[in-house]
């Protein structure tokens, strides 16, 4: 263990933002980092049991979309009904198809690489979440029990 603290916060909770957190964090376990996620608000969705993350294309205009549908698609196609599965379909295909882990994976490798996942107790109960939702192993706490860690760290990143 070289001693070092990595503190992640992580409040979005779409497919393309859920890879952030579980990349960083898996890589600096491995790097021999005591590691801290704290996932809040919208975060707390990619620590789901059940997963279903979609990555929207709309009001993300650094995403490159397939088929240079980005020089000729226009920006208000991108909200017509159904278009952000097929995005998220998409999206999918090409992570598996250049080998990139699934957001399942990576978090099994955080959870075996000992990442302390903290799921944020007044979000849970704001939007009345049932705690067996989220994966075991996940711990719940408020602010102050990521302050903790946070506190210490020696690099803290807001995703």
């Amino acid at each position: 263990m070289s001693g070092k603290k990595l503190a992640i916060i992580a409040t979005k909770g779409s497919l393309d933002w859920a890879y952030p957190p579980f990349i960083l964090a898996s890589t600096a376990a491995a790097l021999g980092y005591d590691v801290e996620i704290f996932f809040t608000f919208y975060g707390l969705q990619v620590v789901k049991k059940d997963l279903n993350l979609q990555v929207s294309p709309l009001g993300n205009p650094g995403m490159p979309m397939p088929m240079a549908m980005d020089k000729w698609f226009p920006v208000l196609g991108t909200a017509i009904p159904g278009m952000q599965s097929i995005m998220t379909m998409m999206m999918k295909s090409k992570m598996k198809a250049k080998g990139v882990a699934s957001v399942e994976e990576l978090r099994e490798l955080c959870q075996e690489a000992d990442v302390k996942m903290v799921a944020c107790q007044m979000t849970v109960d704001l939007f009345d979440f049932n705690p067996s939702d989220f994966i075991d192993g996940l711990e719940f706490g408020g602010a102050a029990t990521f302050f903790e860690f946070a506190g210490e760290a020696d690099i803290t990143l807001y995703i």
